[in-house]
Parts: structure tokens; C-alpha cells; sequence
């Protein structure tokens, strides 16, 4: 389940699209013939009907997962739906920076570019458990796993420029900043809704550093909110969880709305396809359209004023390498 709000007021409506728009409506008029695609998570949910569709109009696609018979299976039943073959799969832990690599070495053994990657996969809300190295586990898993498959990618990214990296980060992002002094909750109590959200913060702020260092070679990065939709993801809620979230919203925000996996997979098609967006990066999107940046610094279920600063995202860059105890050449 990814729990947030939708349907925020500055969201800015896009040609014919909105919070009901499916992947399918979305790729119409696309042809993605020859395109090459790496989704991570895409055994199941938003991510095996990300890959579906892509492959659905030509795409190469490779589904990135942590359980290759869950995949496998995933894949042939996707082969089978579109008539697309060139589907295959790869073993990604990302919560293991081994790994991580293994996977970006094999695909860049056997590929030399790249047009899409959409960092799908995540946890959310899980009880605190930690990385071999220490790491918090949601932010090692949905933050610095994925940086580190980005990094390591990006040569492909270049060499298949135009190319687009997706980072779905969520509006839980808007329960909590970056806590640059203890991201992994070493001095302070573990909450698991705090950890979340900080670690979709970095999500959005990864985004904006990326698309800064990739820009002049043709590789645009933005991130995504998919919206409220039930997945496998909230496996870790309980009844209790959901109704105080949704008992929680901040004030003036709208209703929650629940999506259809086709739906709440749209955007990240959408932003990773759609040719109104060429030259566009650095963005937080929702319902198939950019979302307005808030202006305070409280979340208020839109853009958090808190996941847009150059500066922290600059940081986080720094703090991630530190913590992969490597330097990226990006």
C-alpha cells in the first residue's frame, strides 16, 4: 500500500491527463520501439505493470528484483500479454550495495545503453531493522540502494541519452525531512512513519542533485508521487496505521483517494515517456502532472519546502558516498 494524499491543489493539470489516467491512455501514441528500460521492484504492484506497459510498445525491459523466480514468472507472464520477447530479469538486493553492483556489472557486460530506468522499489513503514553495515533499513533500501544502481548506471544513461531516470519517492514525504545529524536513527527513538518519509525526501532530493549532474548529457530525473494505492508495499501497516494516517492529514489537504494499480502506475510511465516532458528534470509529479512547489516548511501533502533545496540535496550526495565509502564520477 502507498498511503499519502492526492489530488493536491498545485498540482498543474497536463493535457489530458489526470488522477484516473492509466498507464495504457498514457502510452497511446508512444512508440518505444528499439528504447531499452531497467524497473526495479517489478515482480509485483506499480512495478510489474510499469514493465508491462512499456514492453506493450516495444520496450527492452529488465525487471530488476530481489526474487528472480517471482520475476521469472512476472516476465514470461508479460512476454505472453504483449507479444514482446525481449524481456528478461536480474537479481537486485538493494538493500545490499554487493548486490547492487553485481546487477549494474552484468547489465553494463551486456548493454551499452540505457534509455529508461525507474526506481520503483521500496519499503515502507517496517519495523526497525538494519543493513550488515548499520544502515536504517527503509533508507538503505529506498534511498541509497538506488543511488548507488543510478551512479553506477549512468554511463549507460549517457550513452542512451535522451535518457530518463524516475525516482518514485511518495507524499509520505511530507512526514518528515532528511535528519541530516541521525539518519539512521541512532540517537533518537525509531519511528517507522518518520523513517519513511525522510527516506522520500531523499528520493526527491536525489532527483534534483542527479538531474544537476546529468543534464548536459542529455539525462533528465525527476521523481514521483503514484499515489494511494494497495500493494504489497504496506505489508508492515496495521488497520490502526492506516486510519491514523488518513485521520491525519494536514489541514486543507484533500480527501485520499484510492488508485488502481494501472492508474497509480500512470505517472511514472508518463514522466518517463512523454515527449512534453523533453528538457524537463528536477521535478516532483503527481496524477500525470507537475506538482507546484510549497512555500512553507511544513509538509502540507503537495511539495514539501523541505525535499526541494539544492543545498541538502548536494548534501545527501555527499553523505551517500561517504556511507558507500566511494566517489562517483556522475
Amino acid at each position: 500500500m502507498l498511503v499519502s494524499w492526492t489530488s493536491h491543489p498545485k498540482v498543474k493539470k497536463m493535457a489530458q491527463f489526470d488522477e484516473k489516467t492509466t498507464t495504457d491512455e498514457v502510452l497511446e501514441a508512444i512508440d518505444l520501439t528499439g528504447k531499452v528500460a531497467i524497473v526495479t521492484g517489478a515482480s509485483g504492484g506499480l512495478g510489474a505493470e510499469t514493465a508491462r506497459a512499456l514492453a506493450s510498445k516495444g520496450a527492452a525491459v529488465t525487471i530488476a528484483a530481489r526474487d528472480l523466480t517471482r520475476a521469472q514468472a512476472m516476465a514470461d507472464q508479460i512476454k505472453k500479454s504483449t507479444g514482446n520477447p525481449n524481456v528478461d530479469v536480474g537479481e537486485l538486493e538493494l538493500d545490499k550495495p554487493d548486490s547492487v553492483r553485481s546487477f549494474a556489472k552484468n547489465y553494463l557486460e551486456n548493454h551499452d545503453e540505457l534509455n529508461i530506468l525507474i526506481n520503483n522499489a521500496g519499503v515502507m513503514a517496517c519495523p526497525l531493522n538494519r543493513t550488515t553495515q548499520g544502515w536504517e533499513m527503509q533508507f538503505a533500501t529506498n534511498h541509497l540502494g538506488h543511488f548507488l544502481l543510478s551512479c553506477l548506471l549512468s554511463p549507460a544513461l549517457v550513452q542512451g541519452s535522451p535518457a530518463r531516470v524516475v525516482n518514485l519517492s511518495s507524499g509520505g514525504h511530507n512526514f518528515a525531512p532528511v535528519d541530516f545529524d541521525d539518519i539512521h536513527f541512532n540517537h533518537r527513538d525509531y519511528d517507522k512513519f518518520q523513517s519513511y518519509g525522510q527516506s522520500k525526501t531523499a528520493n526527491i532530493l536525489f532527483s534534483i542533485e542527479l538531474d544537476n549532474r546529468l543534464k548536459g548529457r542529455g539525462v533528465r530525473v525527476n521523481a514521483v508521487h503514484p499515489g494511494v494505492i494497495m500493494t504489497d508495499l504496506g505489508r508492515h501497516m496495521s488497520e490502526e496505521d492506516i486510519q491514523a494516517i488518513m485521520g491525519n492529514r494536514p489541514e486543507g489537504s484533500p480527501e485520499m483517494v484510492f488508485k488502481e494499480i494501472p492508474a497509480g502506475a500512470a505517472t511514472s510511465v508518463w514522466i518517463a515517456t512523454s515527449p512534453d516532458l523533453d528538457g524537463v528534470g528536477g521535478q516532483y509529479a503527481q496524477d500525470c502532472s507537475l506538482v507546484e512547489p510549497d512555500t512553507i516548511d511544513s509538509g502540507t501533502g503537495g511539495w514539501a519546502k523541505w525535499a526541494q533545496g539544492t543545498d541538502d540535496a548536494t548534501r545527501l550526495w555527499s553523505m551517500s558516498e561517504e556511507m558507500l565509502d566511494e566517489t562517483f564520477d556522475v
